[in-house]
C-alpha cells in the first residue's frame, strides 16, 4: 500500500469512511492515482478525480457530509494552492463589473432545457421552504410567499429585484400581489425565457450589472445573488440599495451564508459552477450594513437546502436520458458532483441559508411576518 493511500484511508476512517467498503456514502476506488491527487489538491482534486472517473460513492451526499463534519477538508487542505487563491482576491477585485456576466455566460446561460428539467415549475433556482410542503413545487411557492410576507407586498408597490433568474419572483408578485417588478440578471437567456414567461405582467427584466441599476422603488430584494457580490463589493451592494431604496423603503436578501469569514470560493465550485463566487458571512454582511440599515430579522433554514438540493438531483438523473446527447458524460459526474456535494454541506451545517430584511435607520419597524 503506497504512503498516499494509508493516509487518505486513516482520514477517512475519523468520519466513518471506508475505501471499496460496503456502506453506500464508501469511496469506491477505481484508480490508483486518486490518493495522490486528493492529497495534493483536496477539494479540487476530488471533485476532478470523480470527473475523470477515478472513483464513485452511491451516497455521494452522504459521504461530503461525513467527511465535512469529521473536518477533513481542513486536514487535507493544500496550503501552497490557498495561498495562492488568497493573495490572488486580495490583489484583485474577481467580481469587478468587467467580471460580472462571466457566471451568467458559464452556468446560467448553459441551457434552459436543463433548468426547466431540474427545476420546479416556477423555475426556482434558490432554496426552497419546505416547512408546510409535500413536494418541491409546493415548498417554492411557498418561498416566494414568505419573501412577499416579509417584504409587505401590496397592490401598487415597485419593487427591484437584484439577480432575478428567469423571473419567479417577479411573476409570482405580480400576479399575486399586483406589484410591479423591474429585475436583472447577468444571463441572457434568463432574460429571454423569463419575459416570455411574464408576458403581460407588469415586469421588466434587463440583462444588466446590479452595479448599474438607477431609480427609486419600495422595496429592494434579492434572492440568491449575493453569492456573487463578492467580499469587496458587500458595501457596494448595500450603497446600491441604499441609492435605489425610498425613504421608508425595505431591503431583503435571500443568500447562502458560511459560517466564517473567507476571501475566495471553493475551488472546485470556482472553476467548474459559479467562477469568481464565494459566501458572505455574517460579519461581512453586518460590516457592509452598518450605519446605512437597521437589521429587523435574520432568518436560517439552511437544511431546507439540503432537501432542495436532493429534489433537483432526482429531477436531474430522471431527466438525464433525454438531456445526455447534448451534455455528455463528463457534464453528467460534474452536475452530479456538484449537487450532491452541496446537499452534503448543508446536512453537515457548514453552510446556511439566510434571509435578511432591514430598514433605514429612522424607518419605523415594518409590520411583516418574519418566518
Amino acid at each position: 500500500m503506497q504512503k498516499s493511500e494509508k493516509v487518505l484511508r486513516e482520514l477517512l476512517s475519523l468520519a466513518n469512511v471506508e475505501v471499496n467498503g460496503s456502506a453506500p456514502w464508501d469511496v469506491q476506488v477505481h484508480d490508483e492515482r486518486f490518493y495522490d491527487r486528493v492529497l495534493s489538491n483536496s477539494s479540487l482534486g476530488l471533485g476532478e478525480s470523480y470527473m475523470d472517473g477515478w472513483w464513485d460513492c452511491p451516497a455521494m451526499d452522504e459521504f461530503i457530509s461525513r467527511a465535512l463534519k469529521a473536518h477533513l477538508d481542513e486536514k487535507v487542505r493544500s496550503d501552497t494552492r490557498y495561498l495562492y487563491q488568497s493573495i490572488r482576491a486580495k490583489l484583485m477585485n474577481r467580481q469587478s463589473s468587467s467580471r460580472a456576466y462571466e457566471v451568467g455566460i458559464r452556468h446560467y446561460d448553459l441551457g434552459n432545457d436543463l433548468y426547466r428539467a431540474m427545476l420546479d415549475r416556477r423555475l426556482n433556482y434558490t432554496c426552497a421552504y419546505w416547512k408546510n410542503a409535500g413536494d418541491l413545487n409546493e415548498a417554492q411557492e411557498a418561498k416566494l410567499e414568505l419573501v412577499c410576507k416579509k417584504i409587505g407586498a401590496k397592490p401598487g408597490m415597485k419593487i427591484l429585484e437584484l439577480g432575478c433568474g428567469w423571473g419567479s419572483f417577479a411573476k409570482y408578485a405580480a400576479e399575486k400581489y399586483g406589484v410591479s417588478v423591474v429585475g436583472v440578471t447577468v444571463s441572457k437567456e434568463q432574460v429571454a425565457l423569463g419575459m416570455e414567461l411574464c408576458k403581460g405582467l407588469p415586469v421588466e427584466l434587463r440583462l444588466q450589472d446590479y452595479r448599474e441599476v438607477q431609480g427609486k422603488f419600495d422595496a429592494v430584494i434579492s434572492i440568491g445573488i449575493m453569492e456573487h457580490v463578492g467580499y469587496k463589493n458587500y458595501r457596494t451592494y448595500m450603497e446600491v440599495v441604499n441609492r435605489c431604496l425610498k425613504e421608508d423603503g425595505i431591503g431583503f436578501v435571500h443568500t447562502i451564508g458560511g459560517n466564517k469569514n473567507i476571501t475566495h470560493g471553493e475551488p472546485w465550485t470556482d472553476r467548474y459552477i459559479f467562477p469568481n463566487g464565494m459566501l458572505p458571512s455574517i460579519a461581512q454582511l453586518g460590516a457592509a450594513m452598518e450605519n446605512l440599515f437597521v437589521m429587523e430579522d435574520w432568518h436560517n433554514f439552511g437544511p431546507d437546502y439540503d432537501r432542495t438540493l436532493m429534489a433537483w438531483h432526482d429531477n436531474f438523473e430522471k431527466a438525464w436520458p433525454a438531456l445526455k446527447q447534448k451534455y455528455g458524460d463528463r457534464f453528467y459526474r460534474m452536475w452530479r458532483y456538484y449537487l450532491l456535494s452541496s446537499a452534503g454541506g448543508f446536512r453537515a451545517r457548514s453552510q446556511q441559508l439566510w434571509q435578511i430584511v432591514f430598514t433605514r435607520i429612522g424607518t419605523p419597524q415594518p409590520d411583516c411576518r418574519f418566518s
